[in-house]
């Protein structure tokens, strides 16, 4: 790393002047100016009473001349360091033949099972569902690439209330006749009846208690699979759960399992028991709970404008394992789940769950009873990485007019529309699979380049735009660069700088290759989209000021080819992390 390489020259450089302090340099944030820069001798002045400014002089008097970086200490204290034309074309050489483009793979790789999607089986995917498959197969790619060992689950909602709800509507409307009462032909439940039965008995339940108790009855019959209850419900399963491999396939997002709250439920009571053996449990108005709450914890509460004071409630509330009526809930669906992976999978280093920011509590409390028990052990890392909200334009929850969540099918359809609009005022015919490559990525991009817990607004015109930070715009400059490899072929000879544009090219480069470490510890996507965008920013300069094509210097024409590659090389290297497609034409 070039950084790690200026480090120890200016380490020699500080023991020589009689400092024997670590330094360390930072991306400067004047790029005009200097590449590098390192600020550390205004805290070397405290430690041995001196002047910063001849401190930072004396650490650049000690270094050696050499060909590579130049070295200069400026007011008020301050280390800049600059790369020389020679070192930025030797790094760019080094980074077109190596296949990971510079950047390196962790020394140590950690097993990591990533819990996201999250769908609910008996329940249309709407635009809630978004989030969760987009940032989680991301981070993913990202973990994969440099160098973790990862296991992806869809993990989905296959064993709560929803199924009882369903069933038991579908039952009261007459479709289940054959399976309970023995009557007619076997029917076939199609998705159009889920999508009708759950909306329906979901708003019974809020106004009907005989219909909400006899559904929790239904869903333990479910979870203790009685039949026919449990045969039913594995149709339910089924039909649900083909459309939804559907969507997420649309999405871009692939999962090594597909399991779901149901593969847990021969490891619920083996959960229970050992939770009970470690003395952890109370009964508290019929029902089994685990207290979680901390010493001194205060809750707090969500505010409504940032103006607004900081107020906190109760600490943490128990965990409730079991039901009065016996049936187990979320937490002890998700408490049997983390022992199942880790018998399953060897207990891997991390277990991530890429869920809405408004679940954090229930995670608090499900992370901490498996603590507390012992069900994971203390070296392993148990993480919810939780995300804001997608909104309007209006900066409430995105939805209908008429104040409807929207449906997931609807969204891809809209940006199927949206990016064959802009398709067709390029002159390309309407072809809905690169419509919807170009549409998806479209969204991907607005979603990712915030970081993972904030609320960002929907808004498919910014995001379809073949300008500014969008992901058609880096589509678009991978084309550009694609169209103008087909015309020259690969490079013949090697890359030098010889320009400005050339030189903020590489910059860009080495900010891009160390975003996906930035990423990697703060578990968002945001750094690397803008290191992204801002490389395809500095190319365009690039394209607009150099015709290389027909560039008569053959030498300076070898060498642009051998640039153009470079970049598409880190292009491709960075959209194929954020799961982003690039298209044969735009």
């Amino acid at each position: 790393m070039i950084s790690e390489e200026i480090i120890g020259l200016l380490n020699n450089s500080a023991q020589k002047a009689g400092y024997n302090d670590k330094l360390s340099v930072t991306f400067s944030n004047m790029p005009k100016l200097c590449d590098f820069q390192c600020n550390d001798c205004f805290s070397l002045a405290k430690k041995y009473g001196k002047n910063p400014f001849d401190i930072a002089e004396d650490i650049v008097k000690n270094i050696e001349n050499n060909e590579d970086f130049d070295f200069s200490a400026v007011r008020p204290a301050f280390i800049n360091i600059k790369l020389t034309d020679k070192k930025l074309s030797q790094i760019g050489n080094e980074f077109l033949k190596d296949e990971r483009g510079g950047v390196p793979k962790h020394e140590h790789s950690q097993k990591v099972i990533m819990d996201y999607g999250g769908a609910n089986v008996a329940k249309a995917l709407h635009v809630g569902h978004l989030r969760s498959p987009i940032i989680g197969e991301s981070l993913k790619r990202l973990y994969k690439f440099l160098g973790d060992e990862v296991i992806a689950d869809v993990h989905l909602g296959d064993w709560g209330l929803q199924m009882g709800l369903t069933e038991l509507q579908l039952y009261l409307d007459g479709k289940l006749d054959y399976y309970f009462e023995g009557k007619g032909k076997e029917p076939v439940i199609t998705l159009d009846m889920l999508n009708e039965a759950y909306p329906k008995a979901s708003a019974r339940k809020n106004i009907d208690e005989q219909f909400k108790a006899q559904a929790d009855e239904w869903t333990l019959k479910i979870q203790n699979k009685e039949e026919p209850y449990y045969t039913v419900y594995k149709i339910i399963r089924e039909v649900s759960v083909k459309e939804i491999k559907k969507h997420y396939s649309e999405l871009g997002a692939e999962f090594d399992l597909w399991y779901g709250e149901s593969d847990a439920q021969d490891y619920i009571d083996k959960a229970i028991k050992i939770i009970e053996d470690k003395g952890l449990t109370r009964v508290s108005d019929g029902a089994l709970v685990v207290d979680v709450a901390v010493e001194g914890e205060n809750i707090p509460i969500p505010k409504t404008s940032e103006d607004e004071v900081q107020r906190y409630k109760n600490p943490m509330p128990p965990a409730i394992i079991k039901k009065y009526n016996g049936g187990v809930l979320y937490a002890t669906t998700d408490i049997a789940t983390i022992l199942m992976r880790n018998e399953m999978f060897g207990y891997p280093d991390r277990i991530e769950y890429i869920v809405d920011l408004r679940q954090k509590n229930h995670f608090v409390q499900v992370f901490r009873v498996c603590k507390m028990a012992g069900i994971s052990p203390k070296s392993q890392q148990l993480l919810h990485i939780g995300y804001g909200t997608m909104n309007g334009k209006d900066g409430k929850p995105f939805k209908t007019r008429s104040g409807d969540t929207i449906k997931l099918e609807d969204i891809i359809d809209m940006l199927v529309d949206k990016a064959s609009e802009k398709l067709k005022s390029n002159g390309v015919e309407f072809d809905r699979d690169l419509a919807l490559k170009i549409g998806v990525s479209a969204m991907k991009f607005g979603d990712l380049i915030n970081n993972v817990d904030k609320d960002y607004v929907f808004d498919l015109d910014k995001f379809m735009s073949f300008e500014g930070k969008t992901g058609p715009y880096l589509q678009y400059t991978a084309v550009r660069i694609n169209s103008i490899l087909a015309k020259t072929g690969e490079a013949k000879g090697e890359f030098y700088v010889d320009n400005d544009e050339e030189r903020e090219i590489i910059r860009n480069i080495l900010k891009l290759n160390s975003a996906y470490e930035i990423c990697y510890n703060n578990k968002t996507l945001s750094p690397l989209c803008l290191a992204t965008y801002n490389l395809a920013s500095a190319f365009s300069t690039f394209y607009n000021n150099h015709n290389v094509v027909n560039e008569k210097d053959e030498k300076k024409k070898q060498s642009f080819i051998a640039l153009l590659m470079l970049v598409k090389n880190k292009l491709a290297q960075a959209l194929n992390v954020l799961a982003i497609e690039i298209p044969q034409k735009m």
